[in-house]
């Protein structure tokens, strides 16, 4: 027997859980997610991940601004009955009368291995603190900030390489299956929840425009690792020459150099950081200038051997 379910999301990190869902034969009576948003320079209403593929698998939509005092909202769901609601990125917190409401729970997918990185951007904070693995965890929401019992978990490795850009698709197929997973489990009652370890708890909070400035006072390992974690959004900046220059991609390097000097190879640019470590730094782009290389950019600005960034 299939489920009755409600499916509440909005990026595309949230797309292929519903498409799973649709596909595994589930019945998705309803697909709640975020109103069209302003975007770009005309500001034109832009419709969020998860409606574009709920209005191309024809599944009815809402879209509240409010879900917490919504007492039309609060009928429509009571009407339906669901099984289960499943939470992917929905952007709002769930009030009791929603989690109250299905007999199998809000189950929730998460992108890391709860207790650790609770919060908005698990996927950035774990790259960007110099994890080599993250994963999902499914789990049964409560009144906490991703604190409720974890139903099941995958785990997947973090690429030397990877970025939050790279990571992200590859959790959220692994996690649209673990979704699906778990439903089939908590039906067949074969689920046996687990409550968090709250001591083992870390926080991944929203990521602010400050987080992206670079500190060379860090070790080149931990600059490198926020760059990848911080992609496309706030990145890592610095100054140069009084204006902001964004370093799109670098990697560490051998060389010791004192933190923020650049030091010119021929071919090469080199910025110190802490601990007798350096960056190679190899895409950048100033202020108002379009994306370069490090070998453009040595041509045109010309920095001389020893000039600081910041």
């Amino acid at each position: 027997m299939s489920l009755d379910l409600v499916f509440c999301g909005t990026p595309q990190f949230a797309v292929p859980t519903l498409e799973t869902l649709a596909a595994a034969g589930f019945r998705i009576h309803l697909v709640v997610t975020q109103p069209d948003r302003p975007k770009g320079r005309g500001l034109e209403l832009v419709a969020s991940s998860v409606k574009q593929s709920a209005l191309k698998l024809k599944f009815p939509i809402s879209q509240p601004d409010r879900i917490k005092n919504n007492d039309a909202f609060r009928a429509q769901l009571a009407a339906l009955k669901p099984d289960a609601i499943v939470v992917v990125g929905y952007g709002r917190i769930i009030p009791q009368w929603m989690l109250d409401l299905p007999p199998l729970g809000n189950i929730n997918l998460h992108a890391s291995l709860l207790p650790k990185y609770r919060g908005a951007a698990p996927i950035q904070w774990a790259i960007a603190n110099g994890e080599t693995v993250t994963g999902v965890t499914t789990m049964r929401i409560d009144a906490g900030l991703d604190t409720g019992d974890i139903l099941l978990q995958q785990e997947l490795p973090i690429m030397p390489d990877d970025t939050s850009e790279s990571l992200a698709p590859r959790l959220a197929a692994i996690g649209a299956d673990l979704v699906v997973d778990t439903l089939h489990r908590l039906q067949a009652q074969m689920i046996q929840p687990r409550p968090q370890d709250d001591a083992q708890a870390a926080l991944a909070p929203i990521l602010k425009k400050e987080d992206g400035l670079v500190d060379f006072s860090r070790s080149a390992a931990e600059i490198y690792n926020r760059i990848r974690g911080f992609q496309p959004w706030p990145g890592a900046y610095t100054k140069f020459r009084g204006k902001n220059l964004q370093i799109v991609k670098a990697r560490p390097a051998n060389d010791s150099l004192p933190p923020a000097e650049l030091h010119i190879h021929p071919d090469r640019l080199l910025v110190g950081c802490g601990h007798g470590s350096s960056l190679e730094l190899l895409e950048i782009q100033l202020e108002g200038k379009k994306r370069s290389s490090a070998q453009d950019f040595l041509r045109g600005y010309r920095p001389s051997q020893g000039e600081k960034l910041g």
